[in-house]
């Protein structure tokens, strides 16, 4: 098997082509955008040929095996083509995994993945080891395995990087929940996204760990499902059914295969209760590598929150204005307004990827004062919405941040958490959270 091509010039695809010519392959990149001028830098000084712009057919679909990039779907008609020539098609992370020697903790949940990864890999950091972040956050996994020469590697899973790994293995698998998210890539059943999340936990053994939030009623109810006998580390909010990190009286507690370890909660560098089960999530990695309790504690405390998510930016006028673009879904959201101690102007609107508010709607009644609705089809929002509070419509962030000025009062606090994907009129989350913040600071 020699010919590889490899579908997307971006961070994943360039990365996995360098692995690709690293190992005696023959590599062709395409992409069906423009690729940008990092990542060509990057392929043309490993002699990698590559084209932008469309994709040619023939010699695509005349390749041994297929690396395809997370963004591209399964019902694109060139996937299609390749699939019904029974061509194996595999993920950037699949591929990594074949010359990868260095031990991985996977990480992947509808929410809190990239706060989790960042904190497992500063508590791993802080202990000494060499140690690499992959996967959503930091270089892709491929162009680590290919450049570099790490001892453990800290993960970040989308559904997306999950859905073409078979033979990939994770030494910790760790799964912090499961709400609808990305339904429009799952045939719109939310069973095929729960599938996909649970790969995470394929061909781990019994020397594997699989950490997971043993109050999420999703991953209860299909735990039944999985073939893996790794050891099986739940946390809870409550001590109790075998749950190995947990809280009682506001003391954070990790006891788990004789290793006992305490922190007050007041103490955790992350505020709100979902950052309880992201610090808990961490620690358990932590722990199941064998890590000093005192790096452990040190992380838990010192540890800068990401950017994005609920991210303050300033306070204007008595007004605090908190990004939390990253937000690209409406349990997110939730997570976001159930952290709130004041009364909250929700910036709302993108692209909807079949999303359900009725989720946000009791948080929403109890603490928004008003609603913006930013996007070029506010329709569903304002369907959805409209009898429940003020709302304005806006089709700009310019318009949107305005309106929060103009309705917001001292005390109050302006939340970004859109719910949605920003490719309406942004490039990325990124784009989206630093745009918000350029235009709060001009306030």
């Amino acid at each position: 098997m020699n010919n590889i091509v490899v579908l997307g010039g971006g961070e994943s695809g360039s990365g996995a082509a360098v692995l690709a010519k690293v190992k005696g392959f023959n590599v062709f990149l395409s992409d069906s955008g423009k690729i940008k001028q990092e990542y060509k830098e990057l392929l043309d000084k490993y002699a990698i040929e590559w084209e932008e712009g469309g994709h040619s057919e023939e010699r695509i679909l005349n390749a041994d095996e297929i690396i395809t990039s997370p963004g591209i779907p399964t019902k694109a008609p060139l996937i299609q083509k390749l699939k019904e020539l029974g061509k194996p098609i595999i993920s950037e992370i699949e591929f990594a995994g074949r010359y990868n020697k260095a031990k991985t903790v996977c990480i992947t949940g509808s929410n809190g993945k990239t706060t989790t990864t960042m904190l497992t890999y500063h508590m791993l950091q802080k202990a000494g080891l060499n140690v690499g972040l992959a996967g959503n956050v930091g270089k892709s996994f491929a162009l680590q395995v290919a450049e570099n020469d790490y001892d453990y590697y800290v993960i970040e899973l989308s559904s997306f990087q999950l859905d073409n790994m078979y033979d990939f293995k994770a030494d910790i698998a760790v799964l912090l929940n499961i709400t609808p998210d990305h339904l429009d890539r799952y045939e719109y059943k939310f069973q095929n996204y729960i599938d996909a999340k649970f790969r995470i936990t394929q061909n781990q053994t019994s020397d594997d760990v699989f950490i997971y939030w043993n109050d999420d009623e999703v991953i209860r109810q299909n735990l039944g499902s999985i073939v893996s006998s790794a050891k099986r580390k739940p946390f809870s909010l409550k001590k109790g059914n075998g749950a190995k990190a947990y809280v009682e009286d506001g003391i954070f507690t990790i006891d788990d295969e004789g290793s006992f370890f305490s922190i007050s909660v007041k103490d955790l560098s992350l505020k709100g209760t979902h950052n309880i089960y992201n610090s808990m999530a961490a620690a358990l990695s932590a722990n199941a590598l064998y890590i000093k309790k005192d790096a452990i504690r040190e992380a838990l405390m010192d540890f800068q929150s990401v950017e994005h998510r609920l991210e303050p930016v300033a306070k204007v006028k008595g007004v605090m204005y908190i990004n939390d673009s990253k937000a690209t879904n409406v349990n997110s959201c939730w997570y976001a307004l159930e952290s709130m101690t004041t009364p909250v102007v929700l910036i709302l609107g993108g692209t909807d990827k079949g999303n359900d508010y009725n989720e946000i709607l009791p948080l929403v009644k109890e603490k928004v004062r008003s609603l913006v609705f930013m996007g070029k089809d506010n329709k569903k929002l304002i369907d959805f919405f409209k009898d429940i509070k003020p709302y304005v419509s806006v089709d700009s962030l310019d318009a949107a941040v305005n309106e929060c000025y103009k309705v917001a009062k001292e005390g109050d606090t302006v939340l970004l958490s859109p719910c949605c994907a920003s490719f309406d009129l942004f490039k990325n989350y990124e784009d989206r959270g630093e745009q918000f913040k350029n235009k709060v600071r001009n306030l």
